[in-house]
């Protein structure tokens, strides 16, 4: 009987392939194994076992080549898991393969050079001298990556080798490249089995004339536990040698005695050795009450919303509900938004849970993350992770607890590429496979999350009181408008009162945050003669000027070229700055307050993970005393010192052009207000805008979430918005703008023959081009009880038909399901 295998590949396409299965490999391969095929034109992938059965196809199969692992890597649920992603993001399971796993766990098939062995190079003579140099190359190496001939110092060879490939005289090999490489260390066993009593007798005369080798035997034995029974503790090599205090050449004579032996064993990077724990913190009297309404709650929701003000002490309550969970015999997910909140959280975890713990994020290695993932396939791995949305993905065995913490953040929201999942929703639907619960917590939920626990569809806990009764900050408005009329303001972007305010704290020892959603150091290059302004000429946006590196950058695609010294339009040297980034704020703050040290912690300063503990660490232990930031500043970070936070620039809140922009505003405004105060006193935080009438201004004022939140609902009823409705953004993409224009009026037409006015657009969205392609967006309003699975089916068949259109093929057709 012939076995086949329906497999996952890591390609954006809409379908399973079938793939036969050799006689020899069947017994090793299972739903989940990774196995190496043949795709294309000797392309080969790491595909995904889906289904294995008997149905022949009506095509002709090719045979699976190797299977990888020597058991499944992922597990049934996980693969359900990644077909609902898909189908309600409106993507193929290949975007979600590609987002799912690990680099480490992908290996890739690398285009090889090697000579034509068929070709005969001496009768030919009219190559080029980087073509002869290629072939030299070749000749001596066998066969090289382009990347590898390029190294070697032959440039731009890539015009070559197309020549020399249509000439045959150079052939393509596909080579498959494994990424993972598994942690080992050395270590030393004992040539002979454990019990063998008269051999260690042997030893200890045939050593007792050689006093050092003697010494480490001993030391082996005391360190191997030889005389404990069932003791097979492993015996790392240099942690014997240390420890004896001998040197290498004493092991060597040893191991050539034939007494011991010395191999290679593989560890896991996540094991630091036992780690002390503690007892986790006592309850106050508020947190032991939402603790116990939140268990309550979960006997009869699978989801419930904690809404606990900025320094409720919600993370202790966490804490007590991983415990809960992991002594139910569980595993635990906790998810954040930002990598930058997992420092903080991961040295409070660890001291609790200690090595149970592992943490999940792409500042990781990609040999760390495939630990992780390994830890989690193994029966005694670790039970907690702490990790950003794609810790969704992980292989669990028995999630019990889904923690979504900050979960009005739109940081859970992928945006490209696909899936554009959103983490928190996707969140509940795998606790729910698992017949887990999920926690979303925050101290300004979103609207839709409010709304659903208000109306008992989630579970509701409320914890408005901070930890120790501290009082929420005082917030102050400074009227920007006001003060720049009176020239109270003339330069510089830190009003007054913000300065006089953070000396005061600063010269007690507390700490500033200065906050400024936007990174650089002005947003607008202008020319004060003719009103020039440099625009990216990949995106419709103009270039945002970086001081540091004296260079204009698209924030889009990434284009950047030096501000120039004089207005190419005009000719005139009266190019000006305007606006201001953290950028131009860290240099005002240096400016202002020259005794205290200054940190900005924004895109351009966090590259690496070590970037973000550094810049957290020094803030804590003080080494920092002011921390300019954008919205990485906002989330969760408990530092104790803050005395004052200045909002700066808040009018750029309130002015998007979205119909979130009020309800985000007031998130952000005041989940950074919240980092002031949170140990002693009251903190101050004073918002600088020119709006200072505004409604939401006036909440923030008062902390009034609950008028935020019935506000915004009566204007997201009156216009149809979540949470009564349901959005789907279809965007088309294009380099010919006309074309791009055509095709989605064809689009949105072929769309309301069944969605009716439920369909809006096409509209040009705000930045109508990035990297050179021309966008149109299509909005589709569909009722809360519409059927997401008929949905998909009636959109995957216009999209055919749109697919199948003269002029259409080229053009880039894609979803957001969801959009925030």
């Amino acid at each position: 009987m012939s076995y086949f295998a329906d497999v996952i590949l890591p390609l954006p396409l809409g379908k399973y392939f079938t793939y036969s299965i050799p006689e020899g490999l069947f017994p090793s391969i299972k739903t989940g194994s990774r196995v190496i095929v043949q795709f294309g034109a000797k392309k080969y992938y790491t595909a995904v076992v889906r289904n294995i059965h008997c149905n022949t196809p009506e095509y002709e199969t090719k045979n699976i080549l190797e299977v990888l692992d020597p058991r499944p890597i992922i597990r049934p649920r996980q693969l359900e898991f990644w077909e609902w992603i898909a189908n309600y993001y409106m993507c193929s399971v290949g975007d979600v393969y590609k987002a799912a796993l690990p680099s480490g766990l992908k290996p890739e098939s690398e285009t090889m050079l090697q000579l034509n062995s068929e070709c005969c190079i001496d009768e030919i003579n009219d190559f080029t001298l980087k073509e002869k140099s290629i072939i030299d190359f070749l000749t001596n190496e066998q066969e090289a990556s382009i990347a590898t001939i390029e190294k070697s110092g032959i440039k731009n060879v890539m015009s070559s080798i197309k020549s020399l490939l249509e000439r045959n005289i150079i052939a393509i090999k596909e080579e498959l490249r494994r990424k993972y490489q598994p942690k080992t260390q050395l270590c030393i066993k004992l040539s002979f089995e454990r019990g063998n009593e008269d051999r260690i007798r042997e030893c200890f005369e045939d050593l007792k004339r050689a006093k050092l080798q003697l010494k480490l035997f001993v030391t082996f034995l005391e360190m191997s536990g030889f005389n404990r029974p069932g003791n097979e503790t492993v015996v790392n090599r240099k942690a014997l040698l240390e420890r004896a205090n001998i040197s290498n050449a004493v092991l060597l004579a040893l191991i050539n005695k034939g007494i011991f032996v010395q191999y290679k064993q593989e560890i896991s990077r996540l094991d630091g050795g036992k780690q002390k724990v503690e007892k986790v913190h006592e309850l106050n009297p508020a947190q032991r009450k939402a603790y116990n309404e939140i268990i309550d709650s979960f006997c009869n929701k699978g989801v419930t919303l904690l809404h606990g003000v900025t320094s409720s002490g919600k993370t202790e309550i966490y804490i007590h509900l991983i415990k809960h969970a992991i002594e139910e015999g569980k595993q635990a997910l906790f998810l954040v938004p930002e990598i930058a909140l997992t420092t903080q959280l991961a040295n409070r975890l660890a001291r609790v849970f200690g090595n149970k713990l592992g943490v999940y994020h792409s500042k990781f290695t990609d040999n760390e993350r495939v630990d992780i993932w390994n830890s989690l396939l193994k029966d005694n791995g670790i039970q907690v992770v702490l990790g950003v949305r794609s810790s969704l993905f992980l292989p669990f065995k028995n999630l019990g607890l889904i923690i979504v913490d900050e979960e009005h953040e739109t940081s859970y929201k992928q945006q490209d590429p696909a899936p554009r999942y959103n983490a928190r929703n996707a969140a509940m639907i795998l606790a729910a496979s698992f017949g887990a619960k999920t926690l979303l917590g925050s101290a300004t939920p979103s609207i839709e999350s409010y709304f659903n626990a208000k109306t008992n569809k989630f579970g509701f806990v409320e914890l408005l009181s901070r930890h120790g009764d501290i009082l929420l900050p005082k917030i102050e408005i400074a009227d920007t408008r006001e003060l720049r009329r009176k020239k109270i303001m003339k330069s510089g972007d830190i009003s007054p009162r913000l300065a006089e305010a953070s000396k005061s704290v600063l010269d007690m020892g507390g700490q500033v945050i200065l906050f400024r959603n936007r990174r650089g150091f002005a947003p607008i290059v202008e020319c004060q003669t003719c009103g020039w302004v440099p625009k990216c000429k990949h995106c419709d946006v103009s270039m945002t000027y970086h001081k540091h590196l004296n260079q204009l950058t698209c924030h889009y695609c990434g284009y950047t070229y030096e501000i120039p010294s004089k207005c190419p339009a005009c000719g005139y040297p009266t190019i000006e700055v305007k606006g201001f980034g953290t950028e131009h704020i860290e240099e005002e703050a240096l400016s202002a307050f020259k005794d205290y040290p200054v940190a900005r912690m924004d895109l351009d300063t966090t590259r690496s993970r070590k970037a973000y503990e550094e810049i957290i660490s020094d803030f804590e232990e003080g080494k920092t005393s002011i921390l300019i930031g954008t919205q990485m500043i906002t989330k969760g970070l408990d530092f104790e010192r803050v005395g004052v936070v200045g909002i700066l620039g808040a009018d750029s809140l309130l002015n998007m052009p979205d119909f979130r922009a009020h309800e985000r505003a007031f998130q952000m405004m005041e989940q950074v207000a919240g980092r002031a105060g949170r140990k002693g006193r009251q903190g101050h935080v004073i918002v600088q805008t020119s709006q200072a009438e505004h409604p939401i201004i006036n909440q923030l004022i008062n902390h009034d979430y609950k008028g935020m939140f019935n506000s915004q609902l009566i204007e997201r009823q009156d216009f149809s918005y979540p949470p009564y409705t349901r959005l789907i953004y279809i965007y088309i993409k294009g380099r010919n703008e006309e074309v791009v224009q055509k095709a989605s009026r064809w689009y949105a037409d072929l769309l309301r023959q069944s969605f009716g006015q439920r369909v809006l657009g096409p509209d040009k969205p705000v930045i109508g081009r990035v990297q050179s392609m021309y966008i149109r967006k299509i909005v589709i309003k569909f009722e809360n009880n519409a059927s997401p699975q008929k949905v998909r089916e009636i959109i995957s068949t216009a999209e055919e038909n749109f697919y199948a259109q003269n002029g259409f093929k080229n053009l880039i057709l894609y979803y957001d399901a969801d959009p925030m």
